[in-house]
């Protein structure tokens, strides 16, 4: 078995493990989405509506928890 034929095998595996991955995504995203965890189409609109003073698209946790900390 030389060089090339390995280069072959590896690159013809490494495509299919790709596009198994790639599909897996594409699963997860549209479950996810069914199940109402995210809404994918607010994250799509950020492009369009790209502005200092955009409203955000979900509350930072983050910045929750240190409100209510500072509020205590």
């Amino acid at each position: 078995m030389e060089l090339r034929e390995l280069q072959g095998y590896a690159t013809f595996f490494m495509t299919i493990f790709l596009v198994v991955m790639l599909y897996g995504y594409i699963i997860h995203l549209y479950r996810s989405e069914k199940k109402g965890e995210k809404d994918y189409e607010k994250y799509g609109n950020i492009a369009l509506d790209d502005e200092i003073d955009s409203k955000p698209i979900e509350k930072n946790p983050k910045l929750s928890k240190e409100n209510e900390g500072a509020n205590k």
